[in-house]
């Protein structure tokens, strides 16, 4: 797996949001009132690889930037700094290399489902012009060819074609998100970044949406980024797990592995915060203290003020994401110290 050439790589990314002083703040500088622009560290300094078939889970608290990366990984978020390379080939680079038409078609190849289908959706279109629209824009299929195409989609996410005349409040949260699943597959692409794609769904429907990507998985040979905060679905449907903290990457390892052995402190205390169905009685115990504000984030590792073994070097200093063994990689100096134990 190490040569394979990933389809979709960010390198060294950072994203940060900032905010000019409003028009109050401007006349208090007049006045000599310290009014300094804010700025969001949402991601800082992250690199990630998606191998072509594997499904990557990205898992971490809310407000940790994993939504977004995956946006920027979609490319609908501009990298602040680092690069975005796709098919092996640095997307900028690539995109100059490209006509016009040639671009908009490769950048296809990654799609985006998101955490509420609802509000993803046109509410004054109807169902056949969400799934269809794109592919006759695009050019991949003619007008006349589109409600075979719909219909088609339809059924192969368990909707009824006949309902493709409808409007998005006349179905379901979970049929929703069925129509949101076959409005990015209709472009054809290669990779899916599902941003908490079932988080809004009940659990009986989280199930079956989550059957139907790994279905669509081995039938279309599609790469998925899932992003999440829920472990139990991470775990069922990953070969691969990304943990996240305050805008970095922390941990990254097989799926397996990771929940079986977790070494980074974070990951420890994420998992250990996780249901477990098991007869016996159970302690819980929280990770302490408040995720920080991303507008000021600590120095060193940014998760050593909540760490129970932390150090001043933890404090001073900032972890590289090095490879332990095999495909796993850690950022903790524990864990260098300790050779990977």
């Amino acid at each position: 797996m190490e040569s394979v050439t990933p389809l979709l790589e960010l390198r060294a990314s950072s994203k940060r949001f900032v905010r000019k002083p409003d028009a109050a703040a401007k006349i208090a500088r007049l006045f000599g009132a310290q009014a300094p622009a804010r700025t969001v560290h949402a991601v800082d300094g992250v690199s990630l690889a998606v191998r072509p078939g594997e499904v990557v889970g990205l898992v971490g608290e809310s407000g940790c930037g994993k939504s977004t990366l995956g946006r920027m990984a979609a490319g609908l978020q501009a990298l602040s700094e680092g690069e975005r390379w796709w098919l092996g080939e640095d997307a900028e680079l690539r995109r100059r290399r490209l006509s016009a038409a040639e671009h908009r078609r490769d950048m296809l190849g990654v799609q985006m489902i998101f955490q509420d289908p609802y509000a993803s959706l046109n509410p004054r279109m109807r169902v056949r012009q969400i799934i269809g629209e794109a592919p006759v824009a695009h050019g991949l299929i003619d007008a006349k060819d589109q409600e075979e195409l719909v219909a088609a989609l339809m059924r192969k996410v368990g909707l009824d074609a006949g309902f493709m005349r409808r409007f998005p409040h006349q179905f379901s949260g979970g049929q929703r998100a069925r129509i949101g699943i076959a409005r990015a597959l209709a472009v054809q692409p290669r990779l899916l970044i599902c941003d908490e794609a079932v988080a809004a769904l009940d659990v009986s429907i989280q199930a079956q949406v989550i059957n139907l990507f790994m279905a669509l998985r081995e039938e279309l040979a599609l790469t998925y980024l899932f992003i999440s905060h829920d472990l139990g679905v991470v775990r069922h449907i990953s070969d691969r797990v990304v943990v996240m903290y305050l805008g970095r990457v922390v941990e990254s390892a097989g799926a397996d592995a990771l929940f079986e052995q977790p070494l980074h402190p974070y990951t420890e205390g994420l998992l250990s915060e996780a249901p477990k169905l098991e007869v016996r009685k159970k302690t819980f115990v929280a990770i302490r203290g408040e995720i920080p504000s991303p507008l000021n984030p600590p120095r060193g590792c940014h998760f050593h003020p909540r760490c129970p073994r932390s150090t001043r070097r933890c404090a001073e200093e900032v972890p590289a994401l090095a490879r332990v063994a095999g495909d796993r990689w850690v950022a903790c100096h524990l864990v260098d110290r300790a050779g990977g134990a």
